[in-house]
């Protein structure tokens, strides 16, 4: 079975195992999930956030920030196509939901189709909406359609969330998706000057400097990262980050692994 299977609510396999063992009472609820799947969301385990988003919608199927994180999750795990087919999905319970609309636009975006992605980008903006999120993904739209307006767009997220270092992490997620390492790591650079004790933020910026052919100081960053948090993914990476050899490899591997 596969994982988007069980994104479905599952309530009748529910059923089932209660009837058979005695009821207790629910030590975790609806808020217990969405805390837990943005506290993973913020340390960049997305399937674990996938996961806790999921389990939200068995408590709440009209949660609409449940299904909006399945959408975003999805998408920062490269899965557009699924992506897109629960972003229908949502929009069928809450169709001007603007933020779902914005996530739309950038599964289609990140799949090929400029024309729609910048249809659904559209609408969010005249929602009126004015979240980051709606702006971050106005930017990923127009840098995959080439359009300079993408820095103005990205910039007015960063504004509207003051500086936010988990905006400004995003942000940077966003240009190094597009290959625009030098732009990805001075904004991972700014969320490190925001919180430096996110472990995420300083793998971000390995990935860039790999990507820009500064091994010594990725390998800082990586060691950073390693005394934040001794069971983050920096292996095999660390012990070949110094070998001029292995540079070019590294770095494509790095992309590879972040932008899942």
């Amino acid at each position: 079975m596969s994982r988007f299977e069980n994104l479905e609510f599952g309530r009748e396999k529910t059923q089932q195992s209660t009837a058979e063992i005695p009821s207790k009472p629910l030590l975790k609820d609806e808020n217990h999930f969405l805390g837990e799947a943005l506290a993973n969301f913020e340390k960049g385990r997305f399937e674990q956030a996938l996961r806790a988003y999921s389990k939200v919608l068995e408590f709440n199927p009209q949660s609409a920030p449940a299904w909006f994180g399945q959408v975003r999750m999805l998408i920062e795990l490269g899965e557009y196509n699924e992506a897109k087919i629960w972003a229908d999905k949502a929009l069928g319970l809450f169709p001007d939901d603007a933020e779902l609309l914005a996530a739309k636009g950038v599964a289609l975006a990140r799949m090929g189709d400029l024309s729609g992605a910048l249809s659904f980008s559209d609408a969010a903006v005249e929602t009126r909406g004015n979240t980051p999120y709606i702006w971050l993904a106005r930017a990923d739209v127009l840098l995959a359609r080439k359009e300079k307006r993408a820095d103005y767009c990205l910039q007015k997220a960063i504004d509207i969330a003051s500086n936010n270092w988990f905006v400004l992490w995003l942000g940077s997620r966003i240009e190094s998706y597009y290959q625009r390492f030098a732009r990805s790591l001075k904004l991972a650079q700014k969320a490190m000057a925001v919180d430096s004790t996110r472990t995420v933020v300083w793998l971000q910026s390995a990935q860039c400097q790999l990507a820009l052919g500064l091994s010594a100081q990725a390998s800082r960053s990586i060691e950073q990262a390693r005394e934040l948090d001794p069971d983050c993914k920096v292996e095999p990476f660390s012990s070949q980050v110094g070998r001029p050899a292995f540079l070019d490899k590294v770095a494509a591997r790095w992309r590879q692994w972040f932008q899942k």
